[in-house]
Parts: structure tokens; sequence; C-alpha cells
């Protein structure tokens, strides 16, 4: 379903990606790993188009994403940015249907409003929650709320952005498990950047391996752990000594 070919970006001096060949099939949890500025984020905003890559080619449904019409492309997409990112200033249930406010999907107030609180329940908050303001509730409570943003407008493809980040492992558990159940029962598309292990095992099919501006590794979440890539071995268990070097 996407597809990148010799995909490069650079900024300035600084080369991030430098050749990503990677496929993800339709209907599949794809995870990238890697440490903290291989150029994870860089590669999902190059597929968004929020980020323009230097060369290379990124493919959607064999379509050229710098070539797609914008609304009708990102239409198609759903994200849980890293932070939750929610609106303060706009009431829980605002936030959820913020697509379904405005824009091509614009839905009338009161079935946008059903719809969110739908979602809500969805992701394991109750109505009462949809009158409060993000300022209100817990990190978990809010990361579930931007989960229950990202599926609202009943996305194909799914982006999480480090999805447990600045969680304790307990609802860290609880958000990988939704996301897993979200991800099968929509029957989406799903890619993840993150550094967590545990969210590895439990939402992905598919790892890619992203380290030094290319993917050293790509394979089934199954493989992950009996491949003999050192990058791949070196990072599942944090050892100092490979041939990632660590940033001192």
């Amino acid at each position: 379903m996407i597809e990148l070919s010799g995909v490069t970006k650079s900024f300035g001096p600084n080369h991030v990606l430098r050749g990503v060949d990677l496929v993800i099939p339709k209907g599949t949890s794809m995870v990238v790993i890697g440490g903290s500025g291989t150029g994870k984020s860089v590669l999902l905003k190059s597929i968004l188009g929020l980020v323009r890559h230097d060369s290379g080619t990124i493919t959607l449904d064999g379509e050229d994403v710098t070539k797609a019409e914008r609304d009708a492309f990102l239409a198609r997409f759903g994200m849980l940015f890293q932070g939750g990112a929610l609106f303060d200033s706009l009431k829980v249930w605002e936030n959820v249907a913020f697509r379904l406010l405005r824009g091509s999907l614009k839905r009338p107030k009161d079935e946008a409003r059903a719809i969110a609180i739908e979602k809500l329940r969805r992701v394991g908050l109750r109505e009462t929650v949809a009158d409060l303001y993000p300022s209100e509730l817990s990190g978990g409570m809010q990361k579930r709320v931007g989960l229950a943003r990202a599926i609202a407008a009943e996305p194909e493809i799914i982006f999480f952005d480090e999805p447990t980040t600045g969680l304790d492992p307990i609802m860290s558990g609880v958000i990988n498990d939704l996301i897993r159940e979200i991800v099968v029962e929509m029957g989406a598309t799903a890619m993840t950047i993150t550094h967590d292990m545990s969210s590895v095992r439990a939402i992905a099919d598919q790892v890619a391996m992203l380290h030094g501006g290319l993917v050293r590794w790509t394979g089934p979440v199954a493989d992950l752990d009996s491949t003999s890539d050192p990058y791949v071995q070196q990072f599942i268990h944090g050892r100092a000594h490979g041939p990632i070097e660590a940033v001192r």
C-alpha cells in the first residue's frame, strides 16, 4: 500500500535519510525502530508530505504522494501524535471530532459529537469525559483521547508517533493493546515509530530497523529475536557496544 524507494532527505549538511527502501503491505502493522535522531519522524513526515523528500519515490497505492490531491490524500490518514497534541482550548469531544467539524469530512455538530463519544467509549473513556478540557485529564487519558481522534474519521491508514512516550508501564500496555485491537478491528494499515520494545512486540506484524539513514533490516516481528543482524541485536538488547555508536 505504501512503498518507499531510494528516499533521501537532508537538512543542510545533515543527511537524515540516505536511500530508504521500505514496503508496507495493505492491512499490516509496520513498526519502525531506531534510536533518537535516526530519521524515524522525518520518514513519517515525508510519507505524509509534511516534509518534501529530496530524491527517490514514495507511493500510496502506486500514486506518487507528491502528485496526489492533498485533501483527498490526507483524508485517508489518521495520526496519533507524540504527547497527544490535543488543543487546550477545545473540549475533549471537540478534539476527537476535529476533522468532522470542518473541511471535506464535515458533519453536523450533533452527529460529530455522537461519533466522538462513540470513539471515546471505544478507547475506554466515559461520556462524562467529553465535556472536559485536556488539562483536566491524566497523561494516559490524553493519549486515549488522541487515539480516539486518530480513528474518528475511519481512516484507512493510521500513523502512531511514539505512542507510549511518557506513560507508566501499565498504561503503556493498555495503549499498546488498544492500538492492536483497533488496527485489527478496522482492517487498517498502520505505521508506528518507536524505541519502546514492548510496543514493538504488542503492535507489529513487520519490523524495520532504521539507522544511519538506511533500513538495515526488515522482517516479521517473530524473527526479531533470532535475526543475526548486529544493528537489531544491539538495539533490542540495549547493548553499549556494537555497530551503533552511542552519542556522547
